[in-house]
């Protein structure tokens, strides 16, 4: 009701399970899903990942929902490709802002709540985690590596540029470049990087 009832926005389907949302996504070409993590048949992170994976699903964002108390779900959720994340009481207008920042291309990183949810996922590694390698930064310049860190601490690309003393055309470059150089979908999972290569330690 919320986003029919706004001007530029439309529901074009409504899935019950991970399996239909990935149908549907396959069948509405929609512009964004709004994708729960806890469903049944498929959970959301899976489907999540297999929409990400599909080519022809490239221009595809996904927003998910979740709670506060299954952070590891939500950094799943990022690597599996998800642009960011609402909790479930989020505002109706802070929830309209998410669909329109997601759907512009952009990931849903606050300096707060995502920063100290990632680290607090982050911050005991499971055996999966100790296994999974790390991401290489060696092709990164110094400067890249700065812009980088501040990525992670969800600055946006003014915000970059005022503490570099950067044009805000000049910080956005460099993120550009960061995120084809670590293949990186998006900023979400540039913080991911981050954390997971050492660049930015967890709880600090």
């Amino acid at each position: 009701m919320l986003i029919d009832a706004t001007p530029g926005m439309s529901v074009v389907g409504e899935a019950g399970t991970g399996r239909e949302a990935v149908e549907l996504a396959r069948t509405t070409r929609a512009d964004l899903v709004v994708m729960d993590i806890r469903m049944p048949d498929l959970d959301g992170i899976e489907a999540t990942r297999r929409i990400a994976a599909e080519e022809d699903l490239a221009g595809v964002r996904v927003l998910v929902l979740t709670t506060y108390d299954t952070d590891e779900h939500v950094v799943e959720a990022l690597r599996a490709g998800a642009s960011g994340f609402l909790v479930k009481d989020t505002r109706p207008a802070d929830l309209l802002d998410a669909v329109r920042t997601v759907a512009a291309g952009e990931a849903l990183l606050s300096p707060g709540p995502t920063a100290r949810l990632i680290a607090r996922a982050l911050r005991v590694p499971d055996a999966l985690a100790e296994a999974r390698p790390r991401p290489a930064l060696d092709r990164l310049s110094d400067r890249e590596r700065q812009v980088l860190t501040l990525v992670a601490r969800g600055l946006s690309n003014v915000e970059i540029a005022d503490a570099l003393a950067l044009s805000p055309l000049t910080a956005k470059t460099h993120v550009s470049r960061i995120m084809g150089k670590l293949a990186a979908r998006d900023r979400a999972q540039l913080v991911i990087v981050a954390y997971e290569s050492g660049l930015v330690a967890p709880g600090r």
